[in-house]
């Protein structure tokens, strides 16, 4: 008869780790083991205030020479403040539903395209009521093989490299060395891609179409049907999420 069977699993469990020359480790003895102690965080308040008593004094010296320069100062200094805060990140919008499952991200820019899509059909509808040229026409571009092959490795470059174009400005204003490598490399891209874009545009895009969607469906057509893509798209980023991540309780 196996006498361990009558006793309670600790007593058993202690008395084979004393017969093996070990002894069981007191809760006492585990407490008094002393932490590791963290490196006093220096206190950042004085750099930042001397940096936005900087940046005050540039954007008054830059709209003494233009008032524009002045506000785009203003402008970008607003937009990375917001992006490092918020950590919005094209390059996570699309990362993180395949490692993490977390579309959070996805959303974001989701709302954001939507938001655009209604400001800028407006705009440029306001135009085309008038009867003015309606802006931003040059940047309907033809859609051909370039866009393709440009998409995905733009697309695998910023994952490797873990940020997009704002993504790695904002990082590198935060110190990060492997964001100022990749700063550096995509300055170098840009140029080769400048320097090749004749031969492209010769042999790929010249004669590629380009789509303008009000002149497809009609302007009400346009905006409804990229409003639901984009809201399509959306329902399917927060079921995915569910299902890779679970429904948090009480929803």
């Amino acid at each position: 008869m196996n006498t361990n069977e009558s006793r309670p699993w600790n007593q058993t469990i202690g008395d084979n780790m004393g017969g093996a020359g070990m002894t069981e480790p007191s809760t006492a003895t585990v407490r008094k083991r002393p932490a590791t102690a963290r490196k006093k965080k220096r206190n950042q308040l004085p750099i930042g205030l001397a940096v936005f008593a900087g940046m005050i004094v540039i954007g008054v010296l830059l709209s003494l020479r233009a008032s524009s320069l002045g506000m785009f100062w203003l402008f970008g200094g607003c937009f990375g403040f917001i992006l490092q805060k918020s950590r919005f990140c094209f390059t996570a919008s699309l990362r993180d539903p395949c490692i993490t499952g977390s579309t959070s991200i996805t959303k974001a820019v989701l709302i954001a395209f939507a938001l655009t899509s209604i400001g800028f059909t407006a705009i440029k509808y306001s135009a085309f009521a008038n009867g003015l040229p309606i802006p931003g026409q040059s940047y309907v571009q033809p859609i051909s093989v370039a866009t393709a092959v440009g998409g995905v490795m733009f697309g695998i470059g910023m994952v490797i490299a873990g940020g997009c174009a704002s993504g790695t400005l904002m990082r590198v204003g935060e110190g990060f060395a492997m964001q100022m490598l990749a700063l550096v490399f995509f300055v170098i891209g840009s140029l080769w891609g400048a320097k090749d874009m004749g031969w492209w545009t010769e042999h790929f895009i010249s004669g590629a179409p380009r789509v303008f969607l009000p002149d497809v469906f009609g302007w009400l057509g346009a905006i409804v049907i990229q409003l639901l893509i984009i809201a399509c798209l959306y329902v399917a980023a927060d079921l995915w999420e569910r299902k890779k991540m679970g429904t948090p309780e009480g929803e």
